[in-house]
């Protein structure tokens, strides 16, 4: 589904840092893992092979977190983003995980995303222009039709890590 653009949203990183997306994604591509609910972590986490694959093989890709929750007070804000840092001790996945606190209806309409029941992953150009998604955990399929989708993207670029050659596929967790 094409013609979507992410939203305009603020929200923090882990780092307690404000961030504005879609202007504050880094990458040429940005994989963007939208989770609903608490449970959710174990299917982004399923992801994340993949996600940490990509990055590492082409240099215009970055992949992000975004816990969706309901607005609430700064004080709620603030233990739910604290009790998630505690048990986030990696600066990096620090910095890749940004809270929204959002009208969640408002953001799912934007992005055609039906209801909270799974994990969406969409990938956006620099400007937030959808260019491909899928939802729910892992499985070989959907993961190599992300691989393909970016390996077609940069197709006239090689992969900055030597060690890693096209085709080679990174150990999915299902």
């Amino acid at each position: 589904m094409t013609g979507l653009q992410f939203p305009t949203v603020s929200g923090s990183n882990l780092l307690r840092q404000k961030v504005t997306l879609p202007g504050d994604f880094q990458g040429e591509l940005n994989l963007v893992f939208i989770a609903f609910q608490q449970w959710h972590q174990a299917w982004v986490n399923s992801w994340l092979p993949t996600a940490r694959y990509l990055e590492e093989t082409y240099p215009g890709v970055q992949y992000y977190e975004t816990p969706v929750i309901y607005k609430m007070n700064k004080l709620s804000q603030t233990f739910i983003n604290e009790g998630m840092r505690a048990g986030i001790p990696n600066p990096n996945s620090r910095q890749k995980t940004i809270t929204l606190y959002v009208d969640k209806e408002l953001f799912r309409r934007a992005l055609a995303i039906p209801n909270e029941e799974t994990i969406w992953m969409m990938l956006l150009d620099s400007n937030g222009n959808l260019l491909w998604r899928d939802d729910g955990a892992f499985s070989q399929e959907k993961g190599q039709a992300l691989i393909s989708f970016t390996q077609e993207y940069f197709s006239n670029r090689q992969p900055v890590n030597p060690d890693i050659k096209q085709g080679d596929q990174p150990l999915g967790m299902e």
